[in-house]
């Protein structure tokens, strides 16, 4: 298994297991945990791994207690970033964040300092299917808020939190193909960024993304596509 594939499947893992802690081990009953097994599926965990995380998280097996923290801060250009966490060890992992932002030119700031310029949202992938008219039709009538166009990579479709398995389950029912299902929190404005800025952040990004401890960062920065892309060869 290749790094990349090997922290993904840690990340899914550790998610089914503190869902399940949370909210039981019956997928009907546990939105957190019919989410979390969806990423596994499209990412191909084999069943018995996804059965032992569950069992982990309901205390049928041994395992380790993870914790959720997300930690708030600043990076290049001013940029907001939360990064949300499961950790054994809140100690250890604030000690890695603190010196991870430090070390790329951002600070790490205090609980509540950019959590309020962001919303959390649901987001469903969709792989292709119809036209852009009509997407935003069926999904507008399941429940959802927008739809973004992707072009060849298909189209997001962005729900209220709450609503992210509702609307996913009415969308699967009407016949389209469905990819990864999540909660995201996107940034109510953004700040553009000139390619030094953005070269600076993308290091910050990069370095935080490969914690252990990290599932998601989020930020409220803007990078024009063409330079993303000649930041990214």
């Amino acid at each position: 298994m290749g790094a990349t594939k090997g922290k993904l499947y840690s990340k899914v893992i550790k998610e089914i297991t503190v869902a399940a802690r949370l909210g039981g081990g019956e997928p009907s009953g546990n939105a957190r945990l019919r989410v979390a097994l969806a990423a596994a599926r499209e990412a191909n965990i084999p069943k018995d791994t996804i059965e032992r995380a569950v069992k982990k998280g309901t205390g049928e097996l041994e395992g380790e207690n993870y914790e959720e923290v997300t930690y708030e801060g600043y990076g290049p250009g001013g940029v907001a970033i939360l990064v949300e966490c499961l950790t054994d060890n809140r100690n250890r992992t604030a000690a890695d964040m603190r010196s991870t932002f430090s070390a790329y030119g951002g600070n790490l700031g205090a609980e509540g300092a950019v959590a309020w310029m962001f919303q959390k949202k649901g987001v469903i992938s969709v792989k292709y299917g119809p036209s852009e008219d009509q997407l935003m039709e069926q999904a507008i009538d399941a429940g959802a808020e927008d739809v973004i166009m992707l072009g060849d990579e298909g189209a997001e479709v962005r729900t209220a939190a709450a609503d992210l398995h509702t609307v996913a389950g009415r969308l699967q029912e009407s016949g389209l193909p469905l990819g990864q299902q999540r909660w995201v929190f996107l940034p109510q404005n953004t700040v553009a960024l000139d390619v030094d800025t953005a070269k600076k952040l993308l290091k910050l990004l990069d370095a935080l993304e490969e914690s252990d401890d990290v599932q998601n960062v989020h930020g409220n920065y803007e990078i024009e596509d063409a330079m993303l892309d000649s930041l990214l060869q």
